[in-house]
């Protein structure tokens, strides 16, 4: 056994200096990793993904989720991947991206974020990290002497599994993730869903207790970094109306050249003034776009203690007592005053 093993590290040996004389160190840019080996290596890694936590038993929200994904893969540019999107059972806050398609949310996550829009976020990120191979590279800049191991000792798909699952669970650089952030905004907005989808989610998981430990952010700083890039992709793609908060960070407005809204300063159903105006904004935006947009089509719905203003049946705000307690207004006079200001919208 001795003797056939010290063979194998002379077989390797001389392996592994043939290759430094002929080709030098194997690199990150040598494409080591096939697309074959990339989908057959992201689908193991799913199945151990899913031995770990188990999948969530809800038909219903795991067709929900695929439904979004696949709304997104149609508008990337990797789109002939056997893309599925499934949600594992953990309260972590946290999704995955695994080589080859293979995309992971999980509950937690869905928890905080409830809404179409920042779920639509946050998987356009996930599928950004596979359109750009990040998991990919990271493996192959981890390979080096391991490739020429693995090609002499025949374990190459193993070590590759192991390689792409641990490349996973550490989580990808910075420069990765806000590479990511942008694919997050451009597949999301793309898509057809709230263009403020990507910062939505990102003013979320910056506000998480930073004691609670969660990959998608690993440190505050950053966090507050994610959210001002998100809000520059905004600017830069010229989305209007925009979202303006207060010097006190008590309350925001929606605004469009010199027209507003009355601000908002309360919160709703967990979501704080900002994240509430930008549901509002980004909902504006899509119905400015419809071509047959008329400003006479805003109405007022009331449950008789809330209003909702609606464009048509497109939910544009809900005012609660507490908005217009805020504002030293009945909840029907706070509404009537987001129902006169949108009708004189300039929406051209």
């Amino acid at each position: 056994m001795l003797i056939l093993l010290l063979r194998r590290i002379t077989g390797f040996l001389f392996v592994f200096l043939l290759a430094i004389n002929v080709l030098g160190m194997p690199t990150a840019s040598a494409g080591l990793i096939s697309t074959k080996e990339e989908i057959s290596i992201g689908r193991d890694v799913g199945k151990q993904l899913e031995e770990k936590y188990g999948l969530v038993d809800d038909p219903e929200l795991q067709a929900r989720v695929t439904r979004i994904g696949m709304s997104m893969v149609a508008v990337s540019d990797r789109r002939d991947m056997p893309y599925s999107f499934k949600v594992l059972n953990s309260k972590e806050i946290n999704a995955m991206a695994a080589p080859g398609g293979f995309i992971y949310i999980f509950k937690g996550l869905i928890d905080l974020m409830p809404s179409d829009d920042e779920l639509a976020g946050v998987i356009g990120h996930e599928i950004g990290h596979v359109v750009k191979k990040h998991s990919v590279r990271q493996m192959e800049k981890s390979l080096g002497m391991g490739i020429l191991f693995g090609v002499a000792f025949g374990d190459r798909g193993a070590m590759l599994q192991n390689l792409a699952f641990n490349a996973i669970m550490a989580g990808h650089s910075r420069s990765d993730e806000r590479e990511a952030d942008y694919l997050g905004f451009s597949h999301s907005f793309k898509a057809g869903y709230n263009p403020y989808s990507m910062l939505l989610g990102l003013y979320k998981l910056s506000e998480l207790d930073q004691k609670y430990h969660y990959d998608l952010f690993s440190d505050h700083p950053e966090g507050k970094a994610r959210v001002a890039l998100a809000q520059k992709y905004l600017n830069d793609a010229k989305i209007t109306p925009q979202v303006v908060k207060s010097e006190d960070g008590k309350s925001a407005n929606v605004v469009d050249g010199t027209w507003k809204l009355p601000p908002i300063y309360a919160s709703l159903s967990g979501y704080k003034p900002i994240q509430r105006a930008c549901f509002v904004a980004g909902n504006l935006y899509r119905v400015k776009a419809l071509p047959d947009y008329s400003p006479d089509r805003y109405i007022l719905d009331t449950d008789g203690t809330n209003y909702t203003v609606y464009y048509e049946d497109r939910q544009i705000i809900t005012i609660t007592p507490e908005d217009a307690g805020a504002q030293g207004l009945s909840t029907q006079e706070l509404a009537n005053l987001y129902i006169d200001a949108l009708r004189q919208w300039k929406t051209k």
